[in-house]
């Protein structure tokens, strides 16, 4: 593919891609506020706990083929067979284990309720395991349209059996079965909406073929895993489920840089990344602009977060939730880090060197282990999030000298590609106190939205000033930021 048809590929492709996130991300948005206003947070606290047992098994079991098979160079149809075997296959020893697993979870957590809760969980791997493995093609090709599609029937299936259990199920309950429809819709919806035609045939030698690059996918996925459910394993065990419902809340919501923004980015520059792998310059080039463009979405949205933390969940939640602000404002610059760490990632895997991204997890990891409980024993979740949070800098750091040694990508390229940005968000976020400081009024809803809007002016106006000032017009700044690089 030439340059510019890749590149049309996409710019279609981050459209879509957005467009999927802003309406999964609002749907879940409006779901989660409505459900936190009616469940407890020790409901909350009590599916964190499935989730938890749920995504551990997910990490030690991940074959890594999808990211395999999308790195590819040479066609990957003889592939989708095998990968397809595998994943029944693993999915039905996951929810046998998951299932019968679940008295040792009651009792390392002391909560006896939680067993059908995970029993119930388990059966979303059985499902799993079945989704048409010809979806892999939308992000190989960046058919981002019929991604659209699929992660919309989800969406939608999720919200819908939600908002009319909650009606009749005023518990935890209504957050499980939720999510099992939501992944018995996608597995539906993947055969209606990709033509291909999977059949039980195994072939070893492809399956090593794909175990090869797997098997470092496989090992960052335990890091992973470690790094984003470890925190909340260890909330649930020592500090109890009610601290891990308010823990889990106000990640959520402060992640939304890092868990949202982020996923349109990676999930467009890694197939964007692999096509361009043997063309360093041109990869640094992208790369760039991948990380100015991330930094130009998260670091607003970290900032607005920040600022009206406090009142977005006295308005939104409830006063029940207020125990948590401390924490979910930490979160906030976790997510910030979180969401450029994340544009790292595409790189090691699209230039062969997945390895890279699991020796940052194990740093990152070590450090954690040792910070994480002296932190809790004196501040509680908010320890916990500071910890966090200055885990995740060091990987941020760390990260910088291996995209220095692999892209070519000097300091100073990289701090100039986000300093705007995060000098932008601090003058947005610096207004907004200011304005509630000298006003001294009681934020209300009609407030909240005035005071989101000043800061979005704010940090435009500010991203404009910058862009002039380094001679870049406005209007080409923007549409830098629409086609994603040149």
């Amino acid at each position: 593919m030439d340059k510019m048809g890749l590149k049309k590929k996409v710019v279609r492709g981050t459209f879509w891609v957005f467009i999927t996130q802003i309406f999964t991300q609002a749907v879940a948005l409006v779901k989660n506020i409505i459900l936190a206003r009616v469940l407890s947070p020790d409901d909350f606290g009590l599916f964190g706990i499935a989730l938890i047992v749920f995504s551990l098994l997910e990490a030690f079991s991940r074959s890594g083929f999808d990211v395999a098979l999308i790195q590819k160079k040479e066609d990957i149809r003889d592939y989708l067979d095998t990968a397809f075997v595998v994943n029944i296959g693993r999915g039905v020893v996951l929810f046998l284990l998951l299932f019968f697993s679940a008295p040792l979870v009651a009792t390392f957590f002391k909560r006896a309720d939680v067993i059908w809760v995970v029993r119930a969980v388990s059966l979303v791997f059985l499902l799993n395991g079945f989704v048409n493995p010809g979806t892999i093609y939308f992000s190989r090709e960046l058919e981002f349209k019929k991604q659209f599609q699929w992660d919309m029937s989800r969406s939608i299936s999720d919200i819908v059996v939600s908002l009319s259990l909650i009606f009749f199920l005023r518990n935890v309950w209504v957050l499980v079965i939720s999510m099992i429809f939501s992944f018995l819709t996608r597995v539906v919806v993947s055969y209606f909406i990709h033509p291909y035609r999977p059949a039980f045939s195994f072939n070893p030698v492809y399956a090593r073929s794909l175990f090869r690059f797997g098997k470092w996918v496989f090992a960052s996925g335990i890091l992973i895993y470690l790094l984003t459910q470890g925190d909340d394993a260890f909330v649930g065990k020592f500090l109890g489920v009610t601290a891990l419902g308010f823990y889990r809340i106000a990640y959520r919501f402060s992640n939304l840089p890092a868990t949202h923004i982020t996923h349109v980015i990676s999930r467009v520059t890694f197939p964007m990344y692999s096509k361009l792998q043997d063309d360093i310059p041109k990869l640094r080039e992208a790369y760039l602009k991948v990380l100015q463009i991330t930094a130009l979405m998260a670091f607003p949205i970290a900032g607005l977060i920040f600022a009206l933390a406090s009142d977005f969940t006295r308005l939104f939640l409830g006063e029940k939730w207020i125990p948590m602000v401390d924490a979910m404002r930490v979160l906030c610059f976790f997510g910030g880090l979180r969401a450029i760490g994340a544009t790292m990632g595409p790189i090691w895997y699209s230039t062969g060197n997945p390895k890279i991204q699991a020796k940052l997890g194990l740093y990152q990891l070590s450090f954690l282990a040792v910070i994480i409980y002296p932190f809790a024993l004196v501040y509680n979740i908010l320890g916990v999030s500071i910890a966090v949070t200055l885990s995740n800098f060091l990987v941020v750091a760390s990260g910088m000298y291996f995209l220095k040694r692999i892209i070519k990508v000097s300091l100073s390229e990289f701090f100039s590609a986000i300093g705007p940005q995060l000098l932008s968000a601090i003058l947005s976020v610096i207004s907004i106190q200011v304005f509630i400081y000298f006003c001294c009024i009681k934020i209300q809803i009609s407030s909240f939205f005035a005071l989101t809007v000043l800061g979005i002016f704010i940090y435009i106006l500010s991203m404009g000033l910058f862009a002039r000032k380094n001679g870049i017009s406005y209007l080409t700044y923007l549409k830098d930021f629409v086609s994603g690089w040149k």
